[in-house]
């Protein structure tokens, strides 16, 4: 191994694919690809991926259907990129997992910088982090990025994993959308990207999302963590 990070690029355009690749490999990426979603899933079988850009619309299956897929299986990063920017496909891209939702009127350039941010975030070590936190029902082990909740393993994507660690590890801090768009979206996005990954966060460890103990709002602000670890 050689330390080369891999980017599997996954879109029934071949201009873009090619065009990606180009900018990619230019920034010393490994790059695969794929035009639909059953050679993405067969590629995905068979060689280590470290990041996913993904199309959302390709014949047959489309993107959205392959997310859920490996997510089923994979926590790798996914990076939607699509030619459509409402904010409905945008909200339904994160909540279902994606870690970002690009649309394809970005240039090159930033797609290559979102996937360096997100690559960054997920290979960052925190060496000062104790093993585990322990807040009872929730458990976080940060060294292992595992989350058990009420003692059973629940599979986070990595950028569910560093928001959740974040407010966990600073009990009674509130962060505002504003700070947690910064360091987990680079400043790009609005008060929906970060709702979304909060409520998807919400309904993996709280009794009731609808009535949440662990990760509580501060109205028209942003969000603290509740708890004392043991």
């Amino acid at each position: 191994m050689d330390g080369t990070q891999t980017v599997l690029v996954v879109d029934d355009d071949l201009s873009i694919v090619e065009l990606m690749t180009d900018f990619l490999e230019y920034e010393g990426f490994r790059v695969e690809t794929a035009t639909c979603a059953e050679d993405a899933r067969n590629l995905l079988s068979r060689v280590p991926v470290d990041c996913m850009i993904l199309d959302v619309m390709m014949p047959g299956q489309n993107g959205f259907e392959l997310c859920k897929q490996i997510r089923a299986g994979h926590d790798l990063p996914i990076l939607f990129l699509s030619a459509r920017d409402d904010d409905a496909d945008k909200i339904r891209g994160l909540g279902i997992g994606g870690d970002d939702y690009i649309v394809k009127s970005a240039s090159p350039a930033e797609v290559v910088a979102r996937v360096k941010a997100v690559l960054r975030r997920v290979r960052s070590k925190e060496p000062r982090r104790p093993p585990t936190f322990d807040y009872g029902r929730l458990v976080l082990n940060p060294s292992a990025r595992e989350v058990r909740v009420a003692g059973k393993t629940v599979p986070f994507t990595p950028k569910e994993f560093d928001l959740l660690c974040l407010l966990a590890e600073h009990p009674r801090q509130v962060f505002t959308y504003e700070s947690l768009l910064d360091q987990f979206w680079d400043g790009v996005g609005d008060k929906h990207t970060v709702r979304v990954h909060i409520a998807r966060i919400r309904e993996k460890i709280e009794r009731d999302p609808n009535k949440p103990q662990y990760i509580v709002n501060v109205w028209g602000v942003g969000y603290r963590f509740e708890g004392k670890p043991k």
